[in-house]
């Protein structure tokens, strides 16, 4: 059976502890995994604009011994209207996993329904599960490693209806954490979303709770994430979209409410003096640089894994 990752919870907690300690192993030696050997190729088609994604996957299959095929979609045959099947039906004899930035998550559900290859969802608008296996490869190594995540108290804080508050839920409910996210009222996630991780919670251990109060999100926290206010598209309506989220910026404040030993994540582009402010993200409990490394570690485990168990 070909095994895809559309979405957090597509690995179970034992899979997905199994892709973090492999993330780990790739941190300290980036060529232990040489599974695109050959080169084989790698198709990673991008609908939306990217920096980390084009970046961490284009590397880590040249690191893998592959090559990678990018593909912007604007100037391929999808951007013209043709069929995902097809597009798959296509890409799935000539390339050996599919990765794809793309927007409605029916899309990447559909890709895989047509390939006989792993397709992974680098990001749609309802999930971004390859950005939280980094996150949560960040904190096991601040830490003391992936047995320290259960239990952890994992913050998110501003718009928690995208794709980030969605991917926390699943994904840290599958690590065993115990994921607050806090935002506004109009911006809380999709109440289907939020069942799914309480399932998965009851069995890990974790916990999940939503709220509209920053302090109750933010108390006791071990690891605060934010992401930006304003989502690609709704640049022309970024100050009056903002205004609901200011009770939940993230600024020195806020990392008081939490634990003396606090982590600050960010998923980034990051706009200092809005969700962050300069002196939290440029300071010694910021590991977002760690974060945007980790994207690459985390990404070469997961495709390795899902190639070596198809």
């Amino acid at each position: 059976m070909t095994r895809h990752f559309l979405r957090d919870d597509d690995l179970t907690p034992t899979e997905q502890r199994e892709v973090l300690e492999l993330g780990l192993a790739l941190a300290q030696d980036r060529y232990l995994k040489r599974t695109f050997e050959g080169p084989r190729a790698v198709a990673i088609i991008f609908d939306k604009p990217s920096t980390r994604t084009r970046v961490s996957f284009s590397t880590g299959v040249a690191e893998m011994g592959g090559y990678p095929l990018v593909i912007d979609a604007a100037g391929s045959q999808l951007g013209r209207g043709e069929p995902i099947a097809d597009t798959a039906r296509v890409l799935t004899r000539q390339a050996s996993t599919i990765v794809w930035r793309t927007f409605g998550q029916e899309n990447v559900e559909e890709m895989a329904a047509h390939s006989t290859v792993p397709v992974i969802n680098s990001l749609t608008d309802q999930f971004h599960p390859c950005q939280i296996l980094a996150d949560l490869l960040t904190v096991a190594q601040h830490r003391g490693g992936v047995d320290a995540l259960k239990g952890q108290i994992l913050t998110y804080v501003g718009d928690c209806a995208n794709n980030m508050a969605h991917s926390y839920l699943l994904g840290g409910a599958t690590a065993g954490m115990h994921v607050r996210v806090g935002g506004p009222a109009g911006y809380l996630p999709d109440p289907q979303i939020v069942a799914d991780a309480e399932k998965i919670a009851a069995q890990t251990g974790g916990s999940i709770l939503v709220t509209t109060d920053p302090a109750q999100a933010l108390a006791g926290a071990n690891v605060i994430a934010t992401d930006t206010w304003v989502s690609m598209g709704d640049e022309d309506s970024a100050d009056e979209r903002s205004l609901p989220f200011v009770p939940f910026q993230v600024n020195g404040e806020a990392m008081k409410i939490a634990a003396p030993d606090v982590l600050f994540l960010h998923c980034l582009p990051a706009y200092r003096g809005k969700e962050v402010t300069a002196e939290v993200i440029d300071g010694p409990q910021s590991v977002v640089w760690d974060e945007a490394e980790n994207r690459l570690h985390a990404q070469k485990a997961l495709m390795a894994w899902l190639v070596e168990n198809s």
